[in-house]
Parts: structure tokens; C-alpha cells; sequence
């Protein structure tokens, strides 16, 4: 296996140090380091290279991100396809931009805490056990929240991504090849990522539901590509139209629904009325102009009819 050090740096250094100048001096100039698929296993301390913004480490063995405190001017950290299982020691660059590192295997997306520059999260395709899924540590995700606007976190097993509502300047997000079924999810999602104009999830169980992407369109005004597609501006128009046709008619049919039981429930009311005062009214009429019929009216002689 092997360790990086300054001296396996200052041998395999393109830049050759000048006249009088040593491997110290030369060192601190370096701005960029790439030690990808060099067997890589462990990062010794490189805080002699204060200038050092751009470390390639990708396709090697590391396990554990060390040494790197001192590198406060790293502004692009590439450590994909290594065997890291913790985010951990990166708090202290403060400058840092961009964070590869997908196909570790990283359970948790946590200590990032601080870092209120990076706008780039790449960690896509952990080798997890099978049946875990990639998770944020909420904590996280609150110090990205102004920062990040890309973040890749496709094939990690994922089902629920609501907690990424929390980043509210993401406008690129890359969750293909996950375990994403409701559209419900996402179309609240969407309600709190206003910036969102690119978003690529195929390869989700989601994107065959029906009519998953007008849903989508509908819910977003700010997306413009959905699943490497562009949303045109006659297609968002004519499903808005469709969209307000329908909740005309739906407004319609239920006013006149409410009619119908107004009308129903007023000839009831009446039809009870009209059943409960008949009988009282006939009596009345019988009462005012009936005679007994062996009754006979006198002639003022006090006499009656024989």
C-alpha cells in the first residue's frame, strides 16, 4: 500500500525546484495534486502545500479522510471510488466548492457543518449492505441550505427525499436509479425548492406512474429540464391551459351539484308542509259550511217543519 506524503509529492512533482530553491519552497507553490489510482491507502500531512486548492484522489484505497485541516485553500476535493465510510475532518475548509465522493461506502451524508462555500455534493453509488439507503443528517443539510445548488445523490436505495426541502438554492438535482414511488413526494418537494431548474430521476419506480411528468411541470415553474429533457415553453403552456379547463369543469359540476341538492331539499321541505296543514283545512271547511242534516231553519213563528 501507499501513503502520501510530501516527499512521494516532491518526487513525482512536475514542477522542479529553481536554483537555490528547496523541495519546501517548490511545495508551497503547488496549487494542484493528482494522485488518482496510485494504490493510495492513507494521506499523510500536507499542510506544507498552503496553496494547494485542487487534490485529485480519486480510484485509490483510502479509508479515512485525515490530514487534510491544513488545506485551508482546497477549493475542489476529488475522493470517489475509494473505501471511505465516514464524512469526517473537512470542517476546517472553509473553501472548499466541490466534494466528490461517490462509490465509498458512506452510510450517513453528515459533517459538513460549516463548510459555507460548497455548492457541489457528489455521492452518488455507496456500496451499502443491502437493503440500507443513503440518509442526511438534518444538521447537515440546515449549513448547506444557502450553498449547495448541485447535488448528486443517484443508485444509494433512497425512497424518500423530503429532507432535502431544506436546500433552498438547489437548482440541480441528480437522484436517478433510487427507489422513488409518489409523486405526492415530490410534487411537495418541488413546492419548496423554488430554484430547482434541473432535476434527473429515471430509473425511479415514480417516473411510470401516470402522467408523472405533467404533474411535475405543473407543480414547478422554475424547472426546465426534467430526467435530460427540456421543458418548452408550449408544453408547460398547454398543460396550464388543460390544467385550468379541468378545475373549471370541476367548479362547475360542483356548483351544480349544490344546486341540485338546494332544489331537491326545498321540494322536500315543501312536499312535507303542504302533507302536515291538508288535513287541518278540510276540517275547517266542513265546521263553516256543514249542516246537520235533520237540522231545519225556522220561520220566526216558532214553528217547525213537519
Amino acid at each position: 500500500m501507499v501513503r502520501l506524503t510530501l516527499d512521494l509529492i516532491a518526487k513525482s512533482s512536475n514542477i522542479k525546484p529553481r536554483k537555490e530553491e528547496t523541495n519546501a519552497q517548490c511545495l508551497k507553490k503547488l496549487t494542484h495534486i493528482n494522485f488518482s489510482d496510485r494504490n493510495i491507502d492513507s494521506i499523510d500531512d500536507l499542510s506544507l502545500c498552503k496553496n494547494l486548492s485542487v487534490l485529485y484522489l480519486y480510484d485509490n484505497r483510502i479509508s479515512a479522510i485525515t490530514n487534510l485541516n491544513y488545506s485551508t485553500n482546497l477549493t475542489h476535493l476529488y475522493l470517489q471510488n475509494n473505501c471511505i465510510s465516514c464524512i469526517e475532518n473537512l470542517r476546517s475548509l472553509k473553501r472548499l466548492e466541490k466534494l466528490y465522493l461517490g462509490g465509498n461506502y458512506i452510510a450517513v451524508v453528515e459533517g459538513l457543518e460549516g463548510l459555507e462555500e460548497l455548492r457541489e455534493l457528489h455521492v452518488e453509488s455507496q456500496r451499502l449492505p443491502l437493503g440500507e439507503k443513503l440518509l442526511f443528517d438534518p444538521r447537515t443539510l440546515r449549513s448547506l441550505a444557502k450553498s449547495l445548488s448541485i447535488l448528486n445523490i443517484s443508485n444509494n436505495n433512497i425512497d424518500d427525499i423530503k429532507d432535502l426541502e431544506l436546500l433552498e438554492n438547489l437548482n440541480h438535482l441528480i437522484a436517478v436509479d433510487n427507489q422513488l414511488v409518489h409523486v405526492k413526494d415530490l410534487e411537495l418537494l418541488l413546492k419548496k425548492l423554488m430554484k430547482l431548474w434541473k432535476m434527473d430521476l429515471n430509473g425511479n419506480p415514480v417516473c411510470l406512474k401516470p402522467k408523472y411528468r405533467d404533474k411535475l411541470i405543473l407543480m414547478s415553474k422554475s424547472l426546465e429540464f426534467l430526467d435530460g429533457k427540456e421543458i418548452k415553453n408550449l408544453e408547460r403552456q398547454f398543460l396550464t391551459n388543460w390544467k385550468a379547463s379541468k378545475d373549471a369543469k370541476k367548479i362547475s359540476k360542483k356548483k351544480s351539484s349544490k344546486n341540485e341538492d338546494r332544489s331537491d331539499s326545498y321540494i322536500r321541505e315543501r312536499g312535507s308542509h303542504v302533507e302536515g296543514s291538508s288535513q287541518p283545512s278540510v276540517l275547517r271547511h266542513n265546521f263553516s259550511v256543514g249542516r246537520h242534516p235533520t237540522a231545519q231553519v225556522g220561520d220566526g213563528s216558532g214553528k217547525t217543519g213537519s
